[in-house]
Parts: C-alpha cells; structure tokens; sequence
C-alpha cells in the first residue's frame, strides 16, 4: 500500500535519511544479538492517561501512578482530543490549568508555563523536539504537561515546565485502525489512518499519516499540513522489546502577526483586517526523524533503556507585521527566517529496584548525548523608498502595500539586507541518578539530580567571529510524599532548570552573554492529590518559582547575580469519569508574578479557568460542554496599561454512535462568537481568537 501524499524528499536527504536509519538499526541489530532467544507472548498493561511515558519506560511492573509524582501534571489521552475536536497543541493549552498560550509568532507552538514563555520545552517520547513549529497530533497517545522545572529526567530547559507528546507505537498480537475524516465551516478538511497489524507471533506494524487542509476566520489564512509515520514493534524475547520509528512531516501555513492596539488594548475596529499578504508571509517545514528504542530487563529487579534518535528539520518563515499604529497609519516591520538544524540523541539509563526489609525503591541511572548542527539566517524586509527594514501605509481592507502613506509607489523584498548569518554547533553532555524511595507504606521520597555539560559554539559567518561557551551546571531535584491513605498523597517537592545563555534556539551568543552563567530556575511545590475513585482525580498544588540570572554593571565589572521573574500561584484539577454517564475535566489556576524591576510580567492571567462536562445520555448520543476564562494580562513586562482584556469562550460537542464502530463528532467552538485576544506577541501584534466554527468528523474502527 503506498501512501506518499505529495512528499517532496530530494535525493541528497533521502540521502541522509538512509545513512542515518543504517546507523540505528546497525545499533539495534548489534544490541539484539546479544539478548536474542526464544520469544513468547508478553501481556502489556494498560497505562494510557494513569502513567506518565517516562515512569513507564523507566520501571520494572508496575509503573509509578500520577499519584505517587511530586509534580503537578495533566494527562490529556488521544480520546479526548478527538472527543473536544483539539487540532493543535494549544487547543490542549486551553483546558490545562497553569499553562497559557503565547502567539509564537504565528510559526510556531508557543506556551508560557506558569509565567515562563518557551518555544522549546517539547518532547516526543521523552527526546528534545526544540524546533520551532506547529505540531500534529495525529499520531498521539497521548499528550502529557509537566509544570514546574524539569531538568533532572529531561535535561537543561524545561524552566517552567514542559509538554511531552507520547507516540502511537505498534502492539504485538494485535489487529485494529481507525480511518477519521473532518470538516469545519471555515472551510477546512483533515484525513487521518491508523492501522497496526500483527505480522508475526513476535513482531507488529503501525501506519500512522494524515493530511490537514487548514482554515480560519481571517483574510488569506490557509495551509497543507501532511505526515507519515510507520513504526515496528520486536520482541525479541521474554526480556527484551525494540521500537523503530520513521516519521516526515511537510508543512506550509500563512503567518498572521495579529493586529495593532491603541490607548492600551487591541484595536477591536480592525479585528478584519490582516497586516501581511499571501506571498509575504509564509511558513514551511520539512522533517525527518528516525527513532530506535531498545527496552531489555536484564533480571528480575534490573532494566536496560536504550534510545537512539537521529533527526533533520528544515523550516523558513517570513512575514510582515505592524510594529506601530497612530490611529490612521501603520508602521510595517518584517523578515525571512530560514533554519535547518540536524540532531543525534542518545539516550541511556539502568533501573534497578531494591528492598532492604521495610525500605523498597528503585534507582536510576543514566546518561544522554546530544549534538545539534544549527545553520539560520535573518533577512530585514527592505523598502524600496526608506531603504529600511520599515515602512508607514494608510490601513486597508486587504492593505495595499504597493503605495505608501504619501501615496508613492512602494516595494519590498527579502534578499538585499541580510542581517545575521550564524552556524551553531551545540554537544550536550549528562549524568543523572535518581532514587524512588518507599520507606513504608505511607512515606516514600525521590532524590536525585544531574549534572550537564552544554558546549556551544556559535560561528558569525557574516562577520567571520566565532564565540564559544561551556556550561557544567547540577540540577537538583527532591520531594517527599505522604499518603494517609491508598489513593490519596500530599508531596512537598523541590527542582531546579537551567537555561544556557544562547537560548532556546541557539541562535545567537555574544561576547557579553558568552562570560555569563546560565539563567536558574527554582521550583518550589506543595501539593495533594486524591483517587476519589477508580476513574476520578483531584489535584491541588500551591507554588513557588523564582529565576536567578547572572549580570554585569559594566564590562569590567565581576559578575553578578540578580533576582529575574518570581511566580507564584496555586492550581486546582479535577478529572475523570463521575459514573457511567457523566464526566469532568475542571482546571483553575491563580497566578501572581513579578519582574526583577518589581513590575506586571507579561503573558501571565491572574486568573484562568477550564471546564469540560460530557454525558452519554445513551449508547447512541453524547453531548460535551466547555468553558474556558483567561483573566485580563499585560502585552509587555512593566506595562500595566497595555493589557490583553479577559474573556471567556464556550464550546460544545455533539457524539454519535452509529454502530459499534462507527462514531460521528459535531464540535461547535465559541458558539456565543465571542471576540477575543488570547496572546499578543508584542504591543502592535494582538492575535484575533477564532469566531464561531463548526467541524464534523467521522471515525470508523476496524
């Protein structure tokens, strides 16, 4: 069966991928070798939404329950993205409390973690995915959103917290799929195909793809989003399971920057109108990623984790946006982006549990490799009449960029004035232990921490200077838990993150930031979470984190340490099935945050509120309700007048079931069409929410 839709792989990286699928499976082959004996059949635990994906790979049966984790974390399992019709990751972000959207730019999934905005805390079965972009859900378990720092099982990053997609993987001895086919009044369509197939007593195939044709409420939005995904399943024998995966992604969208504000909020008269064209605001992305995952319990207490993950992102944006507004004209800013970044990551660890009488727990050791080749440019737009990177036009409906606002013809192109050239190459070296200690049945403790070397040398090819950076930085991670009873424990819980001073996208490091220690970050929890039964959890948290960056006064002086962003909070979640016929999912997060100048931080609601109710009135029909509240937010750090207003936003869902199989999903989004500015990327960059939309989807199993 060949499913290739429009793919576009030259011949040099096809090239590439092969070199680098023969690697890893040169690797894998070479570890089976060593484990390979007789196979039988080996019963799998169903784990979905209960487990986190990195306590279930790193345990012996059975995996630690959410329960027993000193962190606050929401599980979101890939039925209810089809039930609340999620398309995106920040349609997750919505109903997760202590998380917010930020705009990213329009390219890119962007979330602000408890007032700490990231752009590449993202993870995909526990593996960086740091690239910039928009990513699919069409091959997901699962989606997991850790808060607070997370540096002791997944490394530098992670400050505020982290969002980790769990990958659909083939299942032994079994035969199902799904076919999902969707549409929405803005006029796009989506197609989807799972399929896993038992080829052998011991080994399996699942074929993951979709095709998205996007749309939405403003002027010129469109895009083609495709990916493929194939994944084998192995079992060797009795001890000893491989994973391989081969995903391609090929995506295009229009990039929309949102729209100006005036006297301190978004200007809602021109909630119409889109500051950018079809053909000057753009963004694609082309990536490969290969993946092998070795899992072998070498005895009784003791188990081997291996994997290997050798990726290629190629992505280029370029837009235009308004960077100033006086009421009548509006000042056009713009550039083109183009980034390919190729990574190898090696992942390593051992657990072993142990039992000294009362005392049980496990221990776990491990080791991590990554090297990353970064190449980006950054292109000025160029005016032809300012012979700038800026241009004032009067504001039209589409605006004419042709004419300026003295009414003389105009111009401009991406090529004339390259602003920067930089080549990074980035080696990240780690150590972590990490002890799961059960003292009794009512007191258990995690220790552990890692220790990582991140090496960075970031080439100016345009001004032909070069500046290197090492970091050996410990992040240290602690909680205790007490459970006075079975299912339910309060944890008290201590982490640290750190950031490199090249950030998140390694794009830049100068002379100045070179000399200085990463940004640290510090999370203090508190927190009691509840079964109140088999199928529903309750979750509270109170919080504190605070950022600490180094700083000098002057170029000479030594360096200094300084208090950044403090924000503290508490978040309540309530989840699960209330019986047979009714569930919930309620979040409710509160939120204060502070700046090291002691001002408003940008991009943090005092306030954000979710909740999605579902009955199943029958075996044929099911309704869901939702409502989300963000509280009013500052645009920029100390600009209490320069707000984003709160909002509220209510959805609805209607399910049928056809027959046993076949299921039809009417989603109904902002039904009252509320106008609404959910993020805002800059003072003049305030993001339209979408307007009433309705999809129906249809999914068949087989």
């Amino acid at each position: 069966m060949i499913l290739i839709i429009n793919m576009k792989i030259n011949l040099k990286l096809w090239e590439k991928i092969m070199k680098k699928f023969i690697y890893t499976a040169l690797f894998l082959i070479s570890s089976i070798s060593i484990f390979a004996q007789n196979n039988d059949d080996v019963e799998e635990v169903e784990v979905k939404g209960k487990v986190l994906y990195v306590d279930q790979v790193n345990s012996l049966t059975p995996p630690v329950p959410i329960l027993d984790v000193p962190q606050s974390v929401s599980v979101v399992t890939d039925e209810d993205i089809k039930n609340q019709g999620f398309r995106e990751i920040s349609d997750i972000i919505r109903y997760t409390p202590g998380v917010n959207t930020s705009q990213g730019e329009g390219h890119r999934d962007a979330v602000v973690f408890r007032g700490v905005r990231s752009t590449a805390d993202f993870y995909q079965d526990g593996v960086r995915d740091d690239v910039q972009y928009y990513r699919s859900l069409y091959n997901v378990e699962q989606v997991e959103v850790l808060r607070g720092a997370n540096a002791l099982l997944f490394g530098r990053g992670g400050t505020g917290g982290l969002i980790n997609r769990v990958s659909k993987k083939a299942e032994i001895g079994e035969a199902f799929g799904s076919f999902d086919i969707g549409a929405d009044s803005f006029g796009g369509s989506d197609i989807a195909l799972d399929a896993n197939f038992a080829t052998s007593q011991n080994t399996a195939i699942r074929l993951n793809l979709h095709t998205d044709s996007l749309a939405n409420h403003r002027d010129f939005y469109e895009g083609e989003r495709y990916g493929i995904n194939p994944t084998v399943k192995v079992q060797v024998n009795d001890d000893t399971v491989i994973d391989l995966s081969y995903e391609y992604a090929d995506h295009e969208r229009f990039i929309d920057r949102g729209i100006p504000t005036e006297n301190g909020a978004p200007v809602e008269a021109l909630k119409d109108v889109v500051f950018g064209t079809k053909d000057l605001n753009l963004q694609t992305l082309e990536a490969s990623i290969l993946k092998g995952i070795l899992s072998h319990n070498y005895s009784e207490t003791g188990k081997l984790n291996i994997s290997v993950t050798a990726n290629d992102f190629s992505k280029l944006y370029k837009n235009l946006y308004a960077s100033g507004y006086d009421g009548t004209l509006v000042t056009m800013d713009g550039y083109l982006d183009p980034t390919s970044r190729e990574s190898l990551i090696f992942s390593g660890n051992i657990v072993n549990e142990f039992s000294n009488g009362s005392t049980t727990g496990t221990v776990l050791f491990g080791y991590d490799y990554l090297d990353t080749d970064n190449k980006n440019y950054r292109y000025n737009t160029f005016f032809s009449n300012t012979e700038d990177d800026n241009e004032i036009f009067k504001v039209s409906r589409p605006m004419d960029f042709s004419v300026n606002s003295d009414g003389i013809a105009s111009t401009v192109d991406y090529t004339t004035d390259l602003k920067s050239k930089s080549e990074s190459d980035i080696e990240v070296n780690s150590l972590y232990l990490q002890g799961d200690i059960n003292f009794n049945d009512q007191w258990k403790m995690i220790i552990g921490g890692r220790l990582e070397t991140f090496d960075i040398t970031v080439t100016d090819v345009k001004k032909s200077q070069a500046q290197t950076r090492e970091d050996n930085v410990f992040s240290p991670r602690f909680g205790v838990i007490y459970k006075p009873q079975e299912t339910m424990s309060v944890y008290l819980s201590y982490s640290e993150s750190f950031l490199p001073r090249s950030g998140e996208q390694f794009k830049a490091l100068s002379a100045s930031s070179a000399a200085l220690d990463p940004d640290v970050f510090e999370n203090t929890e508190l927190g009691f979470k509840y079964d109140i039964s088999e199928r529903l959890f309750l979750a509270l948290s109170a919080f504190n984190s605070e950022q600490t960056r180094a700083e000098r006064t002057d170029a000479d002086a030594e360096q200094s340490f300084v208090r950044g962003l403090k924000v503290s909070g508490f978040e309540i979640e309530l989840t699960g099935d209330i019986d047979d016929q009714n569930s919930l999912s309620f979040g409710y997060s509160s939120l204060d945050g502070e700046t090291k100048s002691g001002g408003q931080p940008r991009e943090i609601p005092e306030q954000m509120l979710s909740a999605w109710y579902s009955y199943q009135a029958n075996d044929l029909f099911g309704l869901g309700i939702g409502v989300t509240h963000q509280g009013e937010s500052a645009i920029k750090d100390d600009k209490p007048t320069l707000l984003l207003p709160d909002y509220t936003r209510i959805d609805f869902a209607f399910f049928f079931n056809v027959s046993e199989n076949d299921v039809v999903r009417i989603n109904v989004e902002n039904a009252t069409d509320e106008l609404y500015f959910p993020h805002s990327h800059s003072t003049h960059q305030a993001s339209v929410g979408e307007s009433v939309n309705a999809r129906v989807s249809y999914t068949r199993r087989f």
